[in-house]
């Protein structure tokens, strides 16, 4: 009889993921603070990062769609150029309820990897420019920092100009 694979078992589902792809990675955790008005520059500051290396991952709908947008924390998400990125004609943020629902994440700690649903992914072409990014491991105050092009292989992302300012 052959002997069942052992799953990692502790972490998040997004760095069972990457251990189970084999994908190098530094996890990096930090106090949240609950009051924060911005989770993703929080993690830069902590992190002593600049905004411009750590992404925010965003679900918008896309055509009726939930779709994942990877954008630096530094700028905003164009909805516009998501849409066409993934050949959409109409994107608006999707309802927070249904982001964590679909994802398994809670607002705040949704990492592009590991979704309960796997979710179509667009990287903003920015990522490209930093030999390392940060993003969301899962959880409040937890960061997982990976090259950009493991990120895009495992999510099977499009990569475009979908960030601005």
């Amino acid at each position: 009889m052959a002997k069942k694979q052992k799953k990692p078992t502790g972490g998040t589902p997004a760095t069972v993921a990457l251990t189970t792809a084999g994908t190098p990675y530094t996890l990096h955790s930090y106090d949240h603070d609950p009051s924060t008005p911005s989770y993703g520059e929080e993690a830069a500051e902590a992190l002593g990062v600049s905004p411009d290396r750590v992404f925010k991952t965003l679900v918008a709908d896309v055509d009726g769609e939930l779709t994942v947008a990877v954008v630096p924390v530094a700028g905003q998400l164009d909805l516009k150029a998501l849409a066409a990125a993934v050949g959409g004609k109409k994107a608006a943020m999707a309802d927070p309820v249904a982001a964590e629902r679909t994802t398994g994440y809670v607002r705040g700690g949704i990492s592009p990897l590991g979704q309960r649903k796997r979710l179509r992914t667009v990287l903003d072409s920015s990522a490209a420019t930093h030999p390392t990014i940060c993003i969301s491991a899962g959880r409040r105050g937890l960061e997982v920092e990976l090259a950009p092009q493991d990120l895009a292989a495992l999510t099977d992302a499009v990569v475009a100009p979908i960030g601005r300012g």
